[in-house]
């Protein structure tokens, strides 16, 4: 019995008084890795992911105008991935398990609730639980999939630093039936990417995130759901409520609202993704033999979203793939012909010199017609710009708000001899 109210206790404990039992969220993410596997990093791999990114981010120099965002270099296993990037997922998920926090409340009778007293509280705390045991086994699963800190294009980790997980890329790679080395410098490339971007325009991190708390803020409870899911917990079994299925609780608001909301959720995804592949493109074309195969398998993959990501959207309501990727490509592709690269990635210097959704119509003429940037061309990354909703969002590990960083001091290839010309470093 002293166990029993232990583990229960344990559940219903919800450190830190938010909405989310977040302990019990790692715990469950890492049971469930313990059982499905979480190979260690060797220091084998630990040099090949140091080698792919300093390698990566030379071949990316004459490709964007954006310096290098790398200050750290570093290869995580999964549970590494879940622990660094937990911040995040805490920012964009407290609101949604708040609000079903709150509709498990109002199950309970008006005229019950003053009886209840005290046991009020335990509802909160239950709520907390049920979510935090779903959000970690979901977790828990893309921690099986992704194959570096920001391959679903969010800025999930402490900033500059770049990572890529080994053990993911390396059954990736088994999937596609390509060399490992090239999958990794392929990866490599993605995640160097997206920290140029990341680490040097000063306002997309909030812009991003902001623009997903907009889009989560319209996302209604399914009462329905929530009843039909707490019929099936067993008080005597505390494990009960981690094996509870919470999909179709939060579902999206049909309104004009919630559809803009998510059409500017979708676009900066969009945009986002649409430059790493271009510039990646550019920078690999003619150096990696499998080029076109990596390129066309990570559009789908992006495009579609794995099995894990999918788990997630269905259980927070929270779509992260950018739908219109192939077009935001076309639209960089067809600026870097006609404006360069340095104008191209001028556009990045404020949020309303970014193209907007009809823009990915004619690329062509939005990149011809577009008015002189010439002025821009100098652009400073690193100079501050207005702060978009969310961007009080406090940097992964660090307890300080987001801001622009700079590149790192050490030149790419120093440590190992200068640059190298293969992809495998």
């Amino acid at each position: 019995m002293q166990q029993f109210m232990s583990q229960l206790q344990h559940l219903l404990a919800a450190p830190g008084g938010g909405p989310v039992n977040w302990d019990l969220a790692r715990q469950v993410a890492a049971s469930q890795l313990s059982a499905s596997g979480d190979p260690a990093v060797n220091p084998y791999e630990r040099h090949t992911v140091e080698e792919a990114l300093r390698l990566a981010d030379l071949w990316l120099e004459p490709a964007a105008a954006l310096p290098s965002g790398i200050r750290t270099s570093v290869a995580w296993n999964r549970n590494e991935w879940i622990y660094k990037t937990l911040d995040v997922w805490r920012k964009l998920c407290d609101p949604l398990a708040e609000r079903m926090v709150s509709a498990m409340g109002d199950l309970v009778p008006p005229e019950a609730r003053a009886q209840l007293g005290p046991m009020q509280s335990m509802v909160t705390a239950l709520g907390g639980a049920l979510f935090g045991g779903q959000l970690g086994q979901a977790l828990g699963s893309l921690a099986e999939e992704v194959l570096s800190a920001g391959d679903i294009g969010l800025p999930l980790g402490p900033a500059g630093t770049a990572a890529l997980l080994p053990a993911n890329i390396r059954a990736y790679g088994e999937g596609l039936e390509l060399p490992e080395d090239e999958v990794r410098l392929y990866v490599a490339l993605r995640e160097a990417a997206h920290q140029r971007l990341f680490q040097h325009v000063p306002w997309l991190r909030g812009h991003l995130l902001g623009a997903v708390e907009m889009y989560a803020s319209g996302i209604s409870v399914n009462r329905e759901a929530i009843e039909e899911a707490m019929g099936r917990v067993d008080p005597a079994n505390p494990e009960s409520m981690q094996a509870m299925a919470l999909e179709g609780i939060f579902t999206p608001e049909d309104t004009p609202a919630q559809r803009a909301s998510l059409a500017r959720l979708e676009t900066a995804l969009a945009l986002v993704e649409g430059w790493v592949c271009h510039v990646v493109d550019s920078a690999a074309a003619d150096r990696l033999p499998n080029m076109a195969r990596l390129a066309e398998a990570f559009r789908r993959r992006r495009a579609a979203g794995g099995p894990a990501e999918q788990t997630f959207a269905t259980l927070v309501g929270l779509e992260l793939r950018p739908r219109r990727l192939r077009e935001a490509a076309a639209l960089w592709a067809a600026l870097t012909e006609h404006r360069g690269v340095a104008e191209r990635d001028a556009l990045w210097g404020h949020p309303d010199l970014l193209p907007g959704e009809e823009d990915f119509a004619d690329p062509v003429a939005y990149a011809s017609n577009r008015v002189d940037l010439g002025d821009l061309a100098d652009f400073d990354f690193d100079s501050p710009a207005p702060r978009e909703p969310g961007a009080d969002i406090e940097e992964p590990g660090t307890g300080r708000t987001d801001e622009p960083g700079a590149g790192r001091t050490d030149e790419p290839g120093e440590e190992h001899g200068g640059p190298q010309s293969g992809p495998t470093g």
